[in-house]
This record gives C-alpha cells, sequence and structure tokens, in this order.
C-alpha cells in the first residue's frame, strides 16, 4: 500500500488527477472505476480542466460507478447517474454508451447485478478504481462486515452512512436505505486502485485501514492485500496515522 500524505483537499484532488490523467495517456482505451460523493468532486474538477487543455482525451474510455442509490430514478438530482452527469460527463468527450452506472429502478435486483459483474469482465477488467471511504471504513456501499468474496449486491446502508448522506438530501427521511453496489471482490481485482480522503472525519478510518486488522468490520482494510493500493490523504485525514518510513 502506497500513502502520499498532502496538504490539503486541493492538493489530494491535484495529485489524483494526474494518476488518472496518466492512466488515460499511457492506455487510451482505460476502464476506470469511478466512485461519487463529495471526495473526488475536486478531482472531477481537475479532469475537466486537463481534458480542456488537450492534455487527456476521454473518446476511448470506458467506466463503471461503485454503485447507485436503490428505487432512484436516474434523473433524480440525488441519484448517481444525475451527479455523474453533471459533474463529468457533459464536459468531457466521453462516448455516453461507454458509461455504465447501476439501474436503481430495475426490476430484477439479480440480473442487474449479475449483468454489472459480466459488463466489467466483457470490458476486460478495471484498470483503476478511484474510491472515497466512509467514516465507518466502508468502500463503495459495502458497509461493515460485508463478505469479502462479495461481488455487486443490493446493501442495506448502515445508519452512520445514512446520516452522513443526508446532507446532500432534504431530510434524512428522504435518503435512501438500500443500494446496489460493486462488492468488495470486483473493487480487488481492479489492477490498481486509488483511494481519496481528506478531513478529521476520515481519519479513524484511514487509521484503522492502514494500521488495523484486515477485517469485514472495516471493510477498507482489505486494500492492504492489494499489490497496488494508492492512498492520497490530506494531513487532517493522515492525523492519526504512525509515521511513516
Amino acid at each position: 500500500m502506497k500513502i502520499i500524505i498532502v496538504d490539503d483537499y486541493k492538493a489530494m484532488s491535484k495529485k489524483a488527477a494526474i494518476i488518472i490523467a496518466n492512466q488515460i495517456i499511457l492506455k487510451p482505451n482505460s476502464v476506470l472505476g469511478l466512485a461519487t460523493g463529495s471526495t473526488p468532486l475536486g478531482t472531477y474538477n481537475e479532469l475537466v480542466e486537463l481534458h480542456k487543455e488537450g492534455i487527456i482525451d476521454f473518446s476511448q474510455v470506458t467506466t463503471f460507478n461503485l454503485d447507485e442509490y436503490y428505487d432512484l430514478s436516474p434523473d433524480n438530482t440525488n441519484s448517481y447517474h444525475y451527479y455523474m452527469m453533471n459533474n463529468l460527463f457533459q464536459y468531457i468527450n466521453i462516448d455516453l454508451e461507454n458509461t455504465n452506472i447501476p439501474n436503481g429502478i430495475t426490476e430484477d435486483i439479480d440480473k442487474e447485478c449479475e449483468s454489472y459483474d459480466q459488463k466489467i469482465i466483457q470490458a476486460g477488467g478495471l484498470d483503476l478504481q478511484l474510491l472515497g471511504i466512509g467514516a465507518n471504513g466502508h468502500i463503495g456501499f459495502n458497509e461493515p462486515n460485508i463478505k469479502f468474496e462479495s461481488k455487486t449486491h443490493l446493501v442495506g446502508l448502515d445508519e452512520k452512512t445514512i446520516n452522513d448522506n443526508s446532507r446532500f438530501f432534504e431530510n434524512k427521511e428522504l435518503v435512501p436505505k438500500k443500494a446496489i453496489t460493486m462488492g468488495i471482490k470486483n473493487i480487488m481485482q481492479a489492477r490498481s486502485i486509488l483511494l481519496l480522503a481528506s478531513g478529521i472525519d476520515k481519519a479513524d478510518a484511514i487509521e484503522k485501514t492502514v494500521h488495523g486488522s484486515i477485517t469485514p468490520k472495516v471493510p477498507a482494510s482489505v486494500l492492504q492485500l492489494h499489490p497496488n493500493a494508492t492512498l492520497i490523504i490530506d494531513k487532517l485525514a493522515a492525523s492519526k496515522l504512525k509515521t511513516l518510513s
């Protein structure tokens, strides 16, 4: 596990964007796993600027998003379909046919999850998976005590996650209680992983991820086993880490 500590959120976003840009430059038809939430917003803004400057071309890139709220239509302003379109896709030259996000309003959950797994395989697997981390150590919507061998599945959201995500909704009652998410196995099969964390509220989760036991109680701790995982964290998120040699 490679750990990069930077000064602040802006520096984290710039560093992450550079790593993703290098991936696309070296392999124009890269398959990227993308995350949502507040953490990657700065990274997406940086990628948009790099695209505008002609440094990166998304025309051959394929993307797979980590998750989507269950029973939330794609045009809902809190859906991750809406998030991706309004924070990245509409500003770059990606072919929307090559973007993939779980269907949160599917009538057949099992079929949707199996199909999503197969699409990733057919695309050749993920070259790079971008991750955030929840205060409880979740990655994607894989909450504590998730099975590490899980693939794409429907999950109930922890009360902590619902509370954290309520800031994006008018009130807590509107936050979906379930989501479709890639599983730990999907994430760990990515050839490289890039996890971002910023702020003091992520310090405990980062400390457990880096120094704690590998346990389903802290889903992100499994990244200790990945051969090419990089954590980019600001000083506040890194504040509980032991001295790194």
